[in-house]
């Protein structure tokens, strides 16, 4: 692995974590294990290294999430469901400590800054590709549909988040089912789902 490399993936783990601002450049460079002149080669602030982090956690966080959708289920429908089923795996494990794009974008509140675009740019594309089953599934507005899933997905994300119980998640659920009741009254899914698109870094 580069030290860049390095740089980024330690970031990543250490801001998820700690948050941004609490965590230091002399931490992450300790943690990696690189110089700080390594540092200043490859990124110019604090900052910049805070959206390359990101944009790594998009990349994994998207390729990991679609995927387990995916293998969850055969059809369009099945995995409007089973999403779910990934965010309560999720939400369950040891190392959850959040959506690393919420706790971002309260620390860089602006809605212009570039950390804050670069994680509405990961909301937009999850977005996407919800709307994307939705419309295999044959839903009638799958824009529609798509939205009110990500909002349950979201709410019971960040209420597991504060309260320590991933029990939202069943709640969400069960109302995401009535949500895909009515979604998907009466629709003819799609013969052939579109390819999965992966993230890239």
């Amino acid at each position: 692995m580069s030290p860049r490399e390095k740089l980024v993936e330690t970031a990543a783990a250490l801001f998820y974590r700690y948050g941004c601002h609490a965590v230091g450049i002399d931490t992450v460079l300790a943690e990696a294990g690189v110089a700080k002149m390594t540092l200043y080669r490859h990124f110019r602030s604090k900052d910049e290294l805070v959206l390359a982090a990101l944009r790594r956690m998009d990349e994994r966080f998207r390729n990991a999430f679609m995927a387990a959708v995916e293998r969850a289920s055969d059809t369009p429908a099945g995995r409007l469901d089973a999403l779910f089923d990934v965010v309560r795996d999720w939400v369950r494990g040891k190392d959850f400590y959040g959506c690393p794009f919420i706790n971002v974008t309260a620390e860089f509140a602006a809605h212009d800054d570039p950390v804050h675009v670069a994680a509405a740019e990961h909301k937009r594309l999850a977005l996407e590709y919800i709307e994307r089953l939705a419309a295999e599934a044959g839903a009638a507005d799958a824009r529609g549909l798509a939205r009110a899933l990500k909002v349950l997905l979201e709410g019971c994300t960040v209420l597991a988040q504060v309260t320590g119980q991933p029990g939202f998640v069943d709640d969400a659920q069960q109302a995401a089912r009535l949500v895909l009741r009515e979604g998907l009254r009466g629709a003819v899914p799609a013969r052939a789902p579109r390819r999965l698109r992966r993230a890239r870094a």
